[in-house]
């Protein structure tokens, strides 16, 4: 199990409940759900920096509504894909087939949904400013054992940045994105699981 998939995916708890909040005004919720909304197909890259003082890089694709993909630099295989409404996290120690959840109960749905508003969801616990980025808690109250998530948005234009999450042991995994590049369309072999799990061998 990646250490990802340990913090995405099991019971997820707030890191910055305690971090003070600047005097700034944060971004509206208005404007970060139009910008995440507007996010179609979209590539970069990303820094995980891990629990145990371990660091690691990829590319990450996004193809909204409902896709995503993170692809760990060697030495490591790892993969993460959420599409068809599943996730699935490839083990690159593991010869059997990935580990697969329902997307709905990962706090990644919170950015995939087809429509995002996140002032109507009722997810969002709180909004705050702090080292000039706007800082989003979120979680659905429906179902808190899913997880939650803090989003980091920058201004200037809007565009997320980040996001921060601590497992249920106290450890706290934090990726940070380079900018999100818009493209005009993405294969759909990059979010298929079935092609993946074929093309591994782990059928």
């Amino acid at each position: 199990m990646t250490r990802f998939l340990r913090t995405l995916l099991l019971g997820l708890s707030l890191l910055a409940w305690a971090v003070p909040a600047s005097l700034a005004a944060p971004i509206g919720l208005d404007a970060i759900s139009s910008y995440l909304g507007g996010i179609v197909a979209a590539e970069g890259r990303f820094t995980q920096f891990n629990a145990d003082g371990s660091v690691d890089r990829g590319r990450i694709f996004i193809q909204r509504p409902g896709r995503i993909r993170f692809e760990y630099d060697p030495p490591s295989d790892a993969l993460v894909i959420a599409g068809g409404g599943q996730v699935a996290i490839f083990d690159p120690k593991s010869n059997t087939p990935p580990q697969q959840f329902p997307l709905a109960r990962t706090p990644l749905s919170i950015i995939l949904d087809r429509k995002v508003d996140l002032a109507a969801t009722g997810m969002v616990q709180r909004v705050y400013e702090e080292a000039g980025r706007t800082v989003v808690l979120a979680r659905d109250p429906k179902a808190p054992e899913r997880g939650a998530i803090a989003l980091y948005f920058a201004r200037d234009p809007v565009r997320l940045v980040g996001w921060e999450i601590q497992d249920e042991a106290g450890g706290v995994t934090r990726v940070v994105l380079d900018e999100l590049q818009p493209v005009e369309r993405l294969s759909s072999f990059l979010f298929n699981i079935p092609y993946e799990v074929e093309r591994r061998g782990l059928n």
